[in-house]
């Protein structure tokens, strides 16, 4: 039987209704399922594992981890560092020195030959340990800045997988409103034919067809500059296929305000960097203000002595030795008073920059969150408001059609609606989980969740 007899036929209408239902459900199919409750959390996380959409996720962030050039040039500088401590904490070389007199020196013991001598300086009690504690806190501070790159770094690659969740999709919803609207064009021309419809429908049809096809071929486009995106911060060639992510996963934060901001506060990397230099700085303070006193010198020299040209010299071709002790003087205090108000003033420069980051990023922390729980609230108005009603409307609309009260260009309305709709829903999950990867590089570290998962099963 033809769709032109199975329309004019009013018993075996609903047939047809049930039809165009079937090809209407897909596109419908993710929203049906997402009025998950909190009660459904654990069986959500149970079969995150199986379905392994988190999995993906962490282990790209562990190729990021390992072959991301900047983090691997941060972790290098960090341990470069770390050799440095040693040598701030050593002594300095001692010192071996020789003389030759070229004509020898006539001494009661014998002409003196040569001499010979070994010297090591000694910096004042606790100078070296400021010495390592400054090059400590330096390594300490690139240690930091290596925090916060890698958190910087694997929020980039959260955020560039999500994109790459919502495009996948993106092109699934577009590519079942197509299948969609190709079934309306088919009911439109055969209306047409039947004479039950202006030739507009069919047009129309065909205009939102063509529309939806370049709306796909570009998302289908976009998915090699994204597959770049993440390629580049895992180090891959850029044509390395990325395989498109089944679904968006879906985080909820479990912890409050209060505790997000304490965390910022004790954890962030980049406060913890300028703690690192107010430390250094209050060493190098302490380090300048010992430089009001001496280091030390000691030395041993000993003198080569020929035998004496008068037999029964006292002491003859005897060795002489010296035990020497020199210390700095220092005079110029100008100069060491300025070095002890330079680093005071630094460790002005460095708290008030702390105090003044650390209110940017509750700034930024704040407007994080209002994002993050924007998006949560878009999530809820689509998913139990806008879409069902959505659902209904478009029931309604393709009853009327199918009983020739409505019109393909009602039925392409709904349509657009539905697809818009879907779209927005899941450019707010998208945009939730990116606003989380912004959170957790403020506060220093991963989020406590109520559960991970996906509230956009994989249709099928």
């Amino acid at each position: 039987m033809n769709v032109l007899k199975t329309l004019s036929n009013p018993a075996a209408r609903g047939g047809v209704v049930l039809a165009l239902c079937a090809v209407l459900l897909p596109v419908l199919a993710s929203a049906q399922g997402e009025n998950a409750t909190p009660a459904d959390a654990a069986a959500v996380g149970q079969n995150m594992a199986a379905r392994g959409e988190l999995r993906e996720l962490r282990a790209y962030l562990m190729e990021a981890a390992e072959r991301n050039n900047e983090l691997r040039a941060a972790f290098s500088s960090w341990r470069a560092a770390v050799e440095r401590v040693t040598q701030a904490e050593s002594l300095p070389d001692p010192r071996l020195s020789f003389a030759y007199y070229t004509t020898p020196l006539e001494t009661r013991g014998g002409p003196a030959r040569y001499k010979y001598g070994l010297s090591q300086s000694l910096p004042f009690f606790g100078k070296l340990s400021l010495k390592g504690q400054v090059a400590l806190r330096e390594a300490d501070g690139l240690k930091a800045k290596f925090d916060a790159l890698k958190l910087a770094t694997f929020a980039k690659v959260k955020k560039a997988y999500y994109e790459y969740a919502y495009l996948a999709r993106a092109i699934e919803t577009t590519r079942e409103a197509i299948e969609l609207i190709k079934y309306m064009e088919k009911i439109a021309t055969v209306r047409y034919t039947a004479g039950a419809a202006g030739h507009g429908e069919v047009i129309r049809t065909q205009v939102e067809l063509g529309k939806l096809e370049d709306r796909l071929r570009s998302l289908r486009a976009l998915s090699r500059p994204q597959a770049a995106t993440l390629n580049a911060l895992l180090d891959r060639p850029a044509g390395e296929e990325i395989p498109l992510p089944p679904s968006v996963p879906v985080m909820r934060i479990t912890e409050d305000k209060e505790g997000l901001v304490a965390q910022l506060a004790s954890q962030n990397p980049e406060l913890a960097y300028w703690d690192t230099v107010t430390a250094k700085t209050e060493a190098g303070k302490r380090l300048a203000e010992r430089n009001y006193l001496p280091d030390f010198t000691f030395g041993l020299e000993s003198t080569e002595v020929d035998d004496s040209r008068s037999p029964g010299m006292t002491g003859d071709g005897q060795n002489p030795v010296m035990v020497s002790m020199s210390v700095n003087v220092p005079l110029w205090l100008d100069a060491r008073k300025a070095a002890v108000d330079e680093q005071s003033a630094k460790l002005r420069a460095a708290r008030r920059s702390r105090a003044g980051l650390e209110r940017q990023l509750r700034a930024d922390l704040e407007l994080a969150l209002y994002n993050y729980e924007d998006a949560g609230r878009k999530i809820d108005l689509y998913k139990k408001t806008l879409i069902p009603k959505a659902k209904q409307a478009l029931g309604v609309v393709v009853e009327a059609f199918m009983t020739g009260n409505g019109s393909a260009l009602d039925l392409i309305d709904a349509e657009q609606t539905i697809l818009e709709l879907q779209l927005a829903y899941y450019r707010a999950v998208t945009d939730q989980a990116q606003r989380m990867a912004e959170m957790e590089t403020l506060v220093g570290s991963e989020l406590p969740c109520e559960f991970h998962g996906s509230l956009l099963p994989q249709d099928g």
